[in-house]
């Protein structure tokens, strides 16, 4: 089914996933602010308008509540909605259709409805968006139950997630890290990270597959350290391993919810020591929630606590974009401290 494989960044494998599942299902339907004609702030949803027509993939007012309003009663009428937020910052006005309606729509009727509804959105910093264009809000989807909640972080892994999440019957949000939508980063280091994870950056298959939600990647097998991780840090954690040497085994998450457990006990009980990178600020964002379960089922196998990389307790700021980011020099310090105990 996978078929040849082609050259894709993020933004173009976003865009191959939603072409075929609108060829595969006539009741996908994708909706947003300037996602049709324009084909999207980001050019996720570039040409699929022209391909697919107006009533499939078409724009909306800008009223984040009635786009995802309007997705949660075309999931119960049994279409299946992919609505895209222009950035993750703007989620928040649709929180409670999200939280009150999509979450809890299969429970409150005993299973009568369901809400098979993808929300696309790019999230965190790289554009130097500040406060109101560079937010990550994982946590606080993670919180509701009744939500998938999903973080690729390179090519291959968003467009099998994203096929995966529109098959899905339960909501899902699909965080888009927008700093890796073209490749990996540049003007911030001398160089790419490379491997991107154990697939080739730009080997995209171009027909239909599916990864399977709440498995982790592993992106490197290791002995002396687990690092837990997603999105754009998964990137950012590679480079420092390889230029400290160090025998990391590195979990890509991918799904916050379902999280692989399974693959983080795994991993800790056989390392004994454990670090937590993500990009959200610190307080209560999801390396909290990994750093308890550590604690809880790997106590007995750990031989240092477990350390958090995280963004600070402040706003974003706009001019010191880069300052704010997880960057090598914080990482290393704390493998050198984990190291160390």
């Amino acid at each position: 089914m996978m078929g040849d494989t082609k050259t894709m960044n993020m933004i173009e494998a976003i865009n191959s996933a939603l072409d075929i599942m609108l060829e595969r299902d006539p009741d996908v339907v994708l909706m947003g602010e300037d996602i049709g004609y324009f084909g999207g702030v980001f050019r996720a949803t570039a040409g699929l308008q022209a391909k697919h027509g107006k009533t499939r993939v078409f724009d909306t007012p800008i009223s984040e509540c009635g786009i995802i309003g309007a997705g949660v009663g075309m999931a119960a009428y049994g279409l299946r909605p992919v609505p895209e937020i222009q950035f993750a910052d703007y989620i928040y006005p649709g929180l409670d259709q999200l939280v009150s309606e999509a979450a809890r729509l299969r429970y409150r009727s005993a299973g009568d409805f369901i809400c098979p509804m993808t929300v696309r959105s790019p999230f965190g910093g790289g554009i130097f968006g500040g406060q109101t264009h560079s937010q990550s809000p994982e946590s606080l989807f993670t919180h509701v139950c009744g939500i998938k909640t999903i973080v690729p972080s390179n090519p291959y892994d968003a467009k099998g997630l994203l096929i995966a999440a529109i098959e899905d019957n339960d909501p899902v949000i699909f965080f888009e890290p927008k700093r890796i939508y073209n490749g990996p980063f540049s003007g911030y280091y001398d160089r790419p990270v490379e491997p991107w994870s154990k697939h080739e950056a730009s080997a995209v298959p171009e027909g239909y597959y599916r990864i399977e939600l709440g498995k982790a990647g592993v992106v490197r097998e290791g002995e002396a350290l687990t690092i837990l991780t997603y999105g754009t840090m998964v990137h950012v954690v590679q480079m420092v391993v390889a230029e400290m040497g160090i025998d990391a085994d590195i979990l890509d998450l991918r799904t916050l919810l379902p999280l692989d457990v399974e693959a983080i006990e795994r991993s800790v009980k056989n390392t004994g020591r454990c670090l937590v990178v993500h990009e959200a600020t610190r307080t209560s964002g999801f390396g909290a929630e990994l750093a308890a379960l550590v604690q809880e089922r790997c106590f007995y196998h750990l031989e240092a606590p477990v350390e958090r990389v995280t963004g600070f307790d402040t706003p974003y700021p706009h001019s010191l974009e880069w300052a704010y980011f997880p960057g090598p020099v914080r990482i290393a310090s704390a493998i050198e401290k984990i190291m160390k105990d």
